[in-house]
């Protein structure tokens, strides 16, 4: 045992853990693989315990063991086991170990992630949570991370969400708070991501509720604790919501700011919750979902369809429908550019855009000097909307139901464009780089002569003149040119250059 052997320095712990990860076991050897396994786990407790490594350090102690002949001889066996030590162990020494390779392990093979909700591992790591508020926040940032990783692989059951109570939800968002001077603290982006991915659970088991509901009396829904905390006490976690705005405007991974519109389009659709935020951010939120409408490529539909959603409650339920009105004529140029009048850089809208874009143009405060989508959309597409599909009754299911794959980054039209002018300079650049074709053996050409003027010298730009009375004098100079003009006439030349030094 790992315990009973004398490690004086890290060097003598790094070469106890390479040699026991590399430990050469028969498939079906359980014990020894057991044995192994203690040991393994005793030597990267000792990290924290012994030698106050770092967390780097504890995960380079899992990674060594993903990467070792122990794993990769029985993998499934090893992952076993440890998923037991976390159901069972409850030494934070232990769990840290624990918890560290079962999030590498998962991040590599998402079927990790699928047998830990088999096992009944989430209420393991909500008991964990629950009961180590006040200890060691590193340990807390990887139970934390795990529940995200298990809970956005795929749809939680009502067994597991039902042992999210009151009591951990509001202590999420009080971390939210105490984390609050440090943005950059990898706890506080673990906490945010948590929260949203449960509620984003909590709105498809409701939307699974009422799609399998063969009775006409809907069942009760789920209640979605998240939404509940903030509507009863969100004056209390403003910091949340300034930085679910933030996180928007930063976000590049699709399935992320899926999450973050989801929680959005609840809050602005619960009269208790219509003033969580303030107005400043507000303005900030709408000036991300205009600039991100515009940015998408067209082919992101569901994406679009999302943000519009979001669209309508918030311009028609916060405070944005106060005077004076923010942004009224972007949202409104933006709405037609949407529907395809007049502009050749979007494709044609689909008729779930056309409807979403109609809706959004009939908010009250909008109605003014408002080209009707509903129109555009007879005269170019003759399709006709309903007044059931312009009225205010969007569906939660149709919001829960959109998903994508986690790590698929969004497309910028604007990087995209921007990428597609670099090429082309750089083909340019190239073209005239190419050494230039053997000119075959011909004739020299002799070039005609130089004309002379009447008093037989070459026909050469003087500095000179003669004045009247026959005496020379100095040509002036022309005047100097106006400084060029700066935006719409960049050269190539120079556009390339500051394409290629943001590149």
């Amino acid at each position: 045992m790992a315990d009973n052997v004398v490690i004086e320095n890290e060097e003598q712990l790094w070469i106890q853990v390479y040699a026991v990860v590399a430990t050469q076991c028969a498939p079906h050897a359980h014990e020894a693989i057991d044995d192994a396994l203690r040991t393994w786990l005793s030597l990267a407790s000792r990290c924290r315990t012994d030698f106050a490594l770092s967390e780097d350090d504890v995960a380079a102690c899992s990674q060594h063991l993903l990467q070792g002949s122990l794993f990769l001889t029985n993998p499934e066996y090893v992952r076993t086991q440890i998923m037991y030590s976390l159901l069972q162990d409850d030494e934070t020494a232990h769990l840290y170990p624990i918890a560290s390779f079962l999030l590498l392990d998962g991040r590599a093979n998402e079927t990790t992630f699928r047998e830990m909700i088999e096992e009944n591992c989430f209420y393991r790591l909500i008991e964990l949570i629950n009961g180590r508020k006040e200890h060691d926040p590193p340990l807390h940032r990887l139970l934390l991370e795990l529940i995200y990783e298990m809970s956005r692989i795929q749809k939680l059951r009502t067994g597991d969400l039902i042992h999210v109570d009151d009591g951990f939800v509001n202590y999420l968002f009080e971390l939210t708070e105490i984390l609050s001077d440090d943005a950059n603290d990898p706890c506080h982006y673990s906490i945010i991501r948590v929260l949203l991915v449960l509620n984003e659970q909590y709105m498809v088991a409701s939307a699974t509720a009422v799609a399998e509901s063969t009775s006409a009396k809907l069942p009760a829904p789920m209640t979605n604790r998240v939404v509940k905390c903030l509507s009863l006490y969100g004056t209390q976690y403003k910091t949340f919501g300034e930085n679910l705005i933030l996180l928007l405007n930063r976000e590049t991974e699709t399935s992320m700011q899926l999450l973050i519109l989801k929680l959005l389009y609840l809050l602005f659709t619960t009269k208790a919750t219509h003033e969580y935020f303030y107005t400043n951010d507000l303005h900030v939120l709408l000036d991300v979902i205009i600039r991100n409408l515009l940015d998408l490529p067209n082919e992101l539909t569901s994406l679009r369809h999302t943000y519009l959603r979001v669209l309508y409650p918030l311009l028609a339920h916060t405070p944005l429908n106060q005077p004076p009105h923010y942004k009224k004529n972007e949202i409104q140029k933006v709405m037609r550019l949407l529907a395809g009048a007049g502009n050749t850089h979007f494709e044609a809208a689909d008729e779930t855009t056309l409807r979403l874009v109609d809706r959004v143009e009939k908010v009250k405060w909008l109605l003014e000097d408002v080209n009707n989508a509903g129109e555009i959309a007879r005269r170019s597409l003759g399709i006709s909307l309903s007044p059931t599909d312009t009225a205010s009754n969007i569906s939660v299911v149709d919001v829960a139901g959109v998903m994508e794959k986690p790590g698929v980054q969004t497309r910028s039209r604007r990087a995209e464009g921007e990428a597609e002018l670099d090429i082309s300079h750089t083909e340019v650049g190239a073209v005239e780089m190419k050494p230039a074709a053997p000119i075959p053996n011909r004739a020299k050409k002799i070039p005609p002569e130089v004309p002379k003027h009447r008093y037989g010298n070459p026909c050469v730009p003087t500095t000179q003149h003669v004045n009247g009375n026959g005496s020379a004098s100095k040509k002036i100079p022309p005047k100097a040119p106006p400084p060029r003009r700066k935006g719409r006439f960049k050269t190539v030349s120079s556009t390339s250059e500051e394409t290629g030094s943001a590149s």
